[in-house]
């Protein structure tokens, strides 16, 4: 049937977080404890530049890198730009400026947090100097921001070994994405229709394949669809995996399978997961039906129908 007049399409928050863990180097960590006693190591590379951060190869040539000397915490505004809103988990609660600073004794510029009562207040070739946090555990946190300065240059890059107790040797740092998605009319008709326990595709109208769910265009042929097409609520594994590892905040218990589901009338399989069936029972071909969720939105997962398997031949463009 030719779709309706679509309303609005939808709109939602979404938030992507996990914490990001990673081991350190020698240099990285070097670079990372020695701001935790308010010492800033840079590296020298082949042609003499001192960078900061220090990084493990020359960006020029690749070789390793390894010579560190300390640099002075006063440094230089090369540019910057006003952030009048900070976000959680910014360097400062209050409006201020990201900024890049070459330190004194450093070539390349550190981006941080610049401290300042307004835009009008920074200007590019301003001298900066370090705010150090109050409790430091090693890590770029340690620098609380920097903050204006009118003292004397720090002077040249001087040798460290780069030795210190108790060394830091990794980190997890959280990373956090907040966003608003807007799923566009073709599948904002697609969510709406899921609320009333229907899931419809859509046909291109050239080579007349239903993807569900819909695009808005044929990933094929590029061309916008022309009809609605009500597909399921039974569908047909093609492929599938088993999950081992337990998500955080995820209340479901490991093992677990995930499946492409080829939905009856569908030429594109989706993505769901399979329950109602030990996981070791799955299988390509086992075919299932929606198990709604609570509040009735959304298919919470699929079961086995008890219908025999469908034949390989019948699903085997779908893999």
């Amino acid at each position: 049937m030719t779709p309706a007049p679509s309303p609005q399409a939808l709109q939602a928050p979404l938030v992507v977080e996990f914490p990001f863990t990673r081991s350190l180097g020698p240099v990285q960590s070097a670079f990372l404890t020695g701001l935790r006693t308010r010492t800033v190591l840079g590296v020298r590379t082949t042609d003499g530049r001192v960078l900061v951060p220090p990084v493990e190869y020359d960006p020029v040539t690749a070789g390793e890198l390894s010579e560190l000397v300390e640099v002075a915490p006063t440094g230089t505004v090369t540019t910057w730009a006003w952030n009048p809103s900070p976000r959680r988990g910014q360097p400062l609660s209050t409006p201020f400026a990201w900024v890049l600073v070459r330190l004194d004794g450093a070539h390349t510029a550190l981006l941080h947090a610049l401290d300042a009562p307004g835009p009008e207040a920074v200007r590019t070739g301003m001298r900066v100097r370090i705010r150090w946090a109050g409790e430091r555990g090693g890590a770029i946190t340690d620098i609380a921001c920097f903050e204006p300065y009118e003292g004397p240059e720090g002077g040249e890059a001087v040798p460290h070994s780069g030795e210190f107790a108790d060394p830091v040797t990794g980190i997890v740092a959280p990373a956090r994405l907040d966003y608003t998605y807007a799923p566009g009319r073709a599948q904002s008709r697609y969510l709406r229709a899921l609320a009333d326990r229907t899931t419809y595709g859509e046909r291109c109208p050239s080579c007349r394949k239903v993807y569900v769910p819909p695009r808005g265009a044929c990933p094929t042929c590029g061309i916008a669809p022309d009809e609605q097409v009500e597909v399921g609520p039974r569908g047909t594994v093609t492929t599938f995996c088993i999950v081992n590892i337990k998500a955080r905040n995820l209340d479901i218990d490991v093992p677990y399978v995930y499946a492409h589901i080829a939905l009856d009338g569908a030429d594109l399989a989706l993505h769901a997961r399979i329950g109602g069936i030990p996981y070791d029972e799955v299988r390509m071909g086992l075919r299932v039906e929606p198990v709604w969720s609570e509040d009735g939105r959304y298919p919470d997962h699929y079961r086995p129908t008890g219908e025999p398997d469908a034949d390989y031949d019948t699903y085997k463009e779908l893999l």
